[in-house]
């Protein structure tokens, strides 16, 4: 399998959460829209943890990742994060099985 993954975690500073929301749903919009490559970018709060959040973010292979990591909207997301987040946690992934989407083929 050539898919590239990561597993995020921020820990927010206190009173963060929606001003950091609100940037993530902004960014989505340019991953839905320019990132045929992103095949889950899923955002998460996490049960109990008001100030967590988790990504699962899953690409085609790592030149979806450089691509999504080059884009105007994934940019703007690092740079304005910061203001926002505590820690983050990043763990990177390689499969080795599992059942995960594919693009479409027409």
């Amino acid at each position: 399998m050539a898919n590239f993954g990561l597993f995020v975690r921020f820990t927010l500073r206190e009173g963060m959460a929606e001003a950091f929301d609100t940037l993530v749903k902004e960014t989505e919009a340019g991953i839905q829209a320019h990132e045929p490559g992103t095949l889950v970018y899923a955002c998460h709060t996490v049960e109990g943890a008001p100030n967590e959040r988790i990504f699962f973010e899953i690409y085609a292979d790592r030149a979806a990742f450089d691509e999504h990591e080059r884009q105007p909207h994934t940019l703007r997301f690092l740079s304005e994060r910061t203001q926002y987040v505590e820690k983050t946690e990043v763990d990177w992934l390689q499969t080795y099985a599992g059942k995960y989407p594919r693009e479409a083929t027409q």
